[in-house]
């Protein structure tokens, strides 16, 4: 356990920003596995419109860090090529 001041904020501090990344990460999670769902139920309109707020949340979490950009990009890649499956 920290015995310094300054070392003791700091701890608190991680905790909350581990704990408010943890949530959103979670959240982006979540409409990744909401178009998932909609993929697997062959609804392209429906998926068409989750993409979006999933691929919102994602640019948001590289924003703020949360997920590396490559991450990122490679998961709203991926959902948009399956998406784009349908439709052939």
């Amino acid at each position: 356990m920290a015995n310094i001041k300054s070392a003791i904020k700091r701890v608190e501090t991680n905790n909350k920003k581990r704990l408010n990344n943890n949530t959103q990460k979670s959240a982006m999670r979540s409409q990744i596995r909401q178009v998932e769902k909609l993929i697997e139920a062959k609804d392209k309109e429906n998926a068409s419109i989750a993409y979006q707020a999933a691929k919102k949340a994602i640019d948001k979490a590289i924003g703020k860090g949360i997920v590396h950009q490559n991450f990122g990009n490679r998961q709203k890649s991926r959902l948009e090529q399956r998406i784009n499956q349908l439709g052939a």
